[in-house]
Order: structure tokens, then sequence, then C-alpha cells
């Protein structure tokens, strides 16, 4: 297959024959690509599948607009326009305004069977029109049924996608088999048709695919043998959409005028529904151009020299060269863009040297807070050698020099000393230095003497006695404050199914489990897969209503049957789903009886035994609690 290059330039913003401006790129499949555009003339949105006129797809992709063009159903995007412009082809079609069908599963989950069955019914009235004039839609899948803004039924790409894709035209039996599986993905949120769909595909055992009712439980028995009888032989069957259409309509009976209103009053999430204006796109400047350009102010510029230019288109840079001005060293400049002209100014390097830094101010001969010598005292004058400063010594300025020599010392202060000066006169400090290290050895033989007393008369060096001693005042005090917790009374029960919708789980028989009485027990349905992310559910369980908020640690439980697989969760409100919610405490109960110790406790109304694995009986799976008891304060 083979692609027209100039398709991959295709942009948004970029208009297409005179009219239709492209804003979002919606799907593109091997060079084939699908567009939301602006319809200039009209004032509308359109969609519009793009392809090169080159493109082996090209003839299949007019052919599919003039046969959908045929066909007239209020369902049905309609085909607009179709036409070739910059060895492009291209369709043009309704736009419809509301939300796909795969979207409308990945947001909320699988649809009620009613609601499907009511889609798929609209969906087959379309389909039998199409397939009499003999004109199939070719790829059914759900990202091409929308439910719009009205609560309708539309159609997207009828026989124009399927051509995009490269599928070949006139598959009837595949529309059929897509149309069941449509009905098959809207109960169950699985795929099973024969066209690729981005939805997650159905279960299948051996090459067949699940019943609906081993997905997804509460489906009515006549859509699911429909879906068994259709799917399993891949749409090779005498089964037509008019006959899907009849018994959709005969399955539906009076409540088809309800599942119609449910649809018309679904919210559908904004996915950017306004329109988008983008200016028209330039063509980009030519090189040689760029080249010619010259500034004043030292923008890039050709060489005029043409040897100087011939050597440099023979290099391998394309960049244009920075004019050097004569008697100037070369240096760097900053580009200045304004906003209201194309001009460019360049902020150049300073060319001025700055001023030099202030002097420093020139050291003081002597310290501020140095007294004045008194005219009768002698002059200080150093020692020849370094001393060490003794208790009689005195300290001396470090900048004073009197050209005897330097004097060091390894005290507090180098050692510069005068025999006859007093002692008033030595550094300040020394005093309260020698007295602090005084009072710190008084204090030490001070605790030597009390701890020596204190072992003499046989006690501790605290001055305790040792069988007082030996125990320590953290056990006393874990023992004084440990919580207690007693069961909680007056607990009543209800069933948690917030994944299924036949009914609940035995609802009238939930008091059992707390009644006090072993004999009496709560018991799940009977499921033929087990608990778990490939099964019809993650788990159900019950809802102990204490009816006052309770600090939970614990909650006692007796099974009927092993393993079961416990969750607990503590919750102020009533659940309706597990959602959000962290579980307080896990266990599998191997035996009959089991406490689920919760890792803190946890203070709640509401707790919630979730089971997630249901021990195995003849038949299926299927747990019991015949017991449950909540622990708190």
């Amino acid at each position: 297959m083979r692609s027209c290059p100039v398709v991959e330039h295709t942009r948004p913003g970029e208009v297409m024959a005179d009219r239709y401006r492209l804003t979002d790129l919606l799907t593109e499949s091997k060079g084939g690509r699908f567009w939301r555009a602006f319809d200039s003339v009209l004032q509308r949105d359109v969609a519009v599948h793009i392809i090169g006129c080159e493109d082996d797809r090209a003839p299949l992709l007019r052919e599919a607009a003039r046969r959908s063009a045929t066909v007239l159903d209020r369902r049905m995007l309609r085909v607009l326009d179709i036409d070739e412009a910059d060895d492009r082809c291209f369709v043009v079609n309704e736009w419809g305004s509301g939300t796909s069908l795969d979207l409308m599963l990945a947001d909320g989950g699988p649809l009620s069977p009613m609601v499907s069955a009511w889609i798929v019914a609209e969906v087959a009235d379309t389909l039998a029109l199409a397939h009499e004039a003999r004109v199939a839609h070719g790829r059914l899948v759900p990202e091409n049924v929308l439910i719009d803004t009205d609560g309708a039924v539309r159609l997207i790409g009828f026989a124009v996608d399927a051509a995009l894709h490269g599928l070949p035209a006139g598959r009837v039996s595949t529309d059929v088999a897509d149309l069941v599986g449509l009905l098959y993905a809207a109960m169950t949120g699985k795929w099973a048709g024969v066209s690729r769909s981005v939805v997650t595909a159905a279960p299948s055992t051996h090459g067949h695919v699940l019943r609906p009712r081993q997905v997804r439980a509460g489906i009515p028995r006549d859509l699911d043998s429909l879906c068994e009888y259709v799917l399993n032989h891949g749409g090779d069957t005498e089964v037509t959409a008019a006959m899907l259409a009849d018994s959709l309509r005969d399955f539906l009976g009076p409540s088809a005028s309800a599942a119609e209103a449910w649809l018309a009053r679904i919210e559908h999430p904004q996915r950017g529904e306004g329109m988008v204006v983008l200016p028209p796109l330039a063509d980009p400047p030519v090189r040689d151009a760029l080249r010619d350009q010259t500034t004043e102010t030292g923008e890039p510029a050709e060489a005029e020299d043409p040897d100087e230019a011939e050597d440099t288109s023979a290099g391998t840079t394309d960049e244009p060269t920075q004019p050097v001005e004569e008697g100037l060293p070369t240096e760097a400049g900053l580009p200045i863009f304004h906003e209201d002209t194309d001009d460019v100014e360049w902020l150049r390097h300073h060319t001025e040297k700055p001023p030099p830094p202030p002097a420093f101010e020139p050291h003081p001969e002597r310290p501020l807070f140095a007294p004045d010598p008194d005219p009768g005292q002698p002059v200080r004058r150093p020692r020849a050698a370094p001393v060490t400063q003794g208790a009689g010594g005195a300290g001396f300025w470090p900048w004073e020099n009197t050209g005897a020599g330097t004097g060091t010392g390894s005290g507090v202060f180098p050692a510069y000393v005068d025999e006859d000066e007093d002692d008033d006169l030595r550094a300040p400090g020394t005093s309260m230095l020698r007295l602090a290290g005084i009072i710190a050895a008084c204090l030490l033989v001070l605790v030597a003497v009390v701890i020596a007393f204190n072992l003499g008369r046989g006690k501790t060096p605290l001055g305790t006695t040792k069988d007082e001693s030996s125990q320590s005042p953290s056990s006393v005090s874990t023992s004084s404050s440990t919580p207690t917790s007693a069961p909680v009374t007056g607990v009543t029960a209800r069933d948690f199914d917030p994944q299924g919708t036949d009914g609940g789980e035995n609802p009238d028989e939930a008091a059992q489990a707390v009644d006090g009485n072993p004999a009496t027990s709560w018991q799940t349905s009977k499921y033929r897969q087990q608990f778990g992310p490939v099964g019809l559910k993650t788990g159900v369980g019950l809802v102990l209503d204490l009816h006052r908020s309770h600090e939970v640690t614990a909650v006692d439980l007796t099974a009927v049957g092993s393993p079961t697989g416990i969750s607990i969760y503590v919750t102020y409100q009533a659940p309706q789903n597990l959602q959000g919610l962290q579980p307080a405490g896990t266990t599998k109960i191997s035996g009959t009886k089991s406490t689920v110790s919760l890792d803190q406790p946890v203070t709640g109304r509401y707790v919630v035994v979730w089971l997630t694995e249901l021990p195995a009986v003849p038949g299926g799976f299927r747990g019991a609690i015949a017991a449950a008891v909540v622990q708190g304060d």
C-alpha cells in the first residue's frame, strides 16, 4: 500500500478546498486520517476523512462515500461532500455532538440490559434499511456508535470508516456479528465482535467467547442465548439485522420508552465541544530570502565577498554568520525581540570598564576598647621567648609591636607580660574562666562522694533500693495504659453487593450472622468462578451497623468452609461501594474461626466484612459467615 507524502504535512489550522479548516485529529490508520473540521461557508462543525490520492484506498473511500449517500436514515451521520485538493482525497460527513459507546462504557461501566437492547435495536433498524439497499457499514464497533446530547443513537462513518481502514465493502455478515457484539459490549463492558475495537476483548475458552451471563450476573436469558448463538458462529447464520431488530423490539415491549428517556437524561462530559478557530498558517520562508536580509544593528547577513560566500556554502553548516566590524574584537550579543514589530535589536557587551572598588580601610593600631596607658606606668615589652601563661600572667594586645619581636604563647592570650604590672591589668575574662573551672571540679567531687555513699549503704548510685529499680517505669506505665476492648452489642447486619444487579446476596439471612447463634449463618450466592480480576466480581460481604461510632480494634469471625479470604473496612457513613477505601485488616480463615486484628484502632460506625475468596463447593464457590463479633471500646 502506498500513501501520498503530502498527507503527513496536514496539520491543525490548515484549510482544505478554501472551506474546511482542520481543528482536531480524531483517529489515524496507516496514513488515513479522521479530522474534526469547521465549515467556514455554512458555519458548522463537520467530520472529514482524508487520504492521499495515490493511496490504494482512495478509490475505496470515494466509492464508499457514494454508497453511503444512497441510504437515508435519521440515525446516520450523512455524507455531505467528497472532493480532491492538493493531491488529497477527502470525504466530509455530518458532525454529531455526544458520547461514543466506548467512552460511555469506560466512564460509567456496563449498561442495563434494557438500555443496551434499546441502543442495539436502533442500530439494527438502520442496518436493516442499509442492507436492503446492499450497503454495509463494514466496521460497526463501539467507537462508531454515538449517543448524542438528546439521547438519540447516531452511526459514525457508515461505509466510509471501513474504506479508510482498507476493509472490503459489502460485509453484511460482519455487520450482523458486530451488531450482536455491540449488545454484548453494552451489557458486559467487553467486546466480542469481529472487527477490532479499543474496548477490552471478551473472555473466551477453546475459541468461543463466554456467554454474557458468565461474565456478568443479571442478564436475561433471551439476550444471553441470542449472543451465544450469533457470536460463536461469527455471524455466519441465517440471522439478519431486520430479524434482530424485531426480536429486540419484542423483548423491550413497553419498557422501550423508559430506556430512551434514561439516555436522554444522562450527562455528557465536556470533551472540547467548543468551536476552535485557528489562524491561517504562513508558508515557511525560503533559505535564500533569509540570507538577503541584513540590518544595521548586526542581524545575520550573507557575506559580500564571493569567495567567502562560496567557502561558506561548501561547509557543513547552513546557519548565517554574524558580521564583524573592522577594528573591534568579536563579542557575544543578546537579541531583543519586539512584540509590536518584527524588528530585532542586539544588546551588545559593555565597552566601558567599571570603576574600581573602594580601597579597604586600614586596620586600627589598637582595638577600640583598649585603654590608654597611664603616663606613670612602665612601657610593656615582649619577652624574648614564648612562655606558658601562668596564674600571675597578664594579657597583651596582638597588634602592638614595640620592635623587639613578636610574642606568642600557649595560653588563651600570647604571653606579653610586665613583671611590675598589677593584677588588675590582666587579660579580661581570665578570672571568670578560672572560677568556672574551680566550680566544675567541686561539682564532680560532690557527685563522686554521693555515689560512693549510696554504694556503701548497699543501694544504687541514685539512692534507690535494688528491688524498686528492677521494675522499669516503662513496664508500669504500659500495664496501666493498655486499652481495654469488649464486644460491641446491639449490632445489626445487612448484605453488601455493590457489583451485583440481581437483588443482593440473600439479604433475609444477614441478621443470622450477628444473632449469637453459631448454628445459623448468612451465606453468599453460588458462583462458577472464584472472585478476583478474572472473576465475575471482586467480592461480596456484610455491613455491620454499630449504631454509633466506636473505636474498633478487632473482629471475631466464624466461617463455614475454608479457605475464606476476609478484608475489614471501617467507615463513618453507610458505604455504597469500596471505591477510595483502604482495608483496616485482612486475613484468610483456614479453619472455622479467626480474629481479624486491625493494624491500628479505627473509629467508625459501620464495619464492612468483605469476602474476597470463597470456599469451593460442589458446582462452584460459596461462602458463609456464622458469627461476626466486633471488638471495640
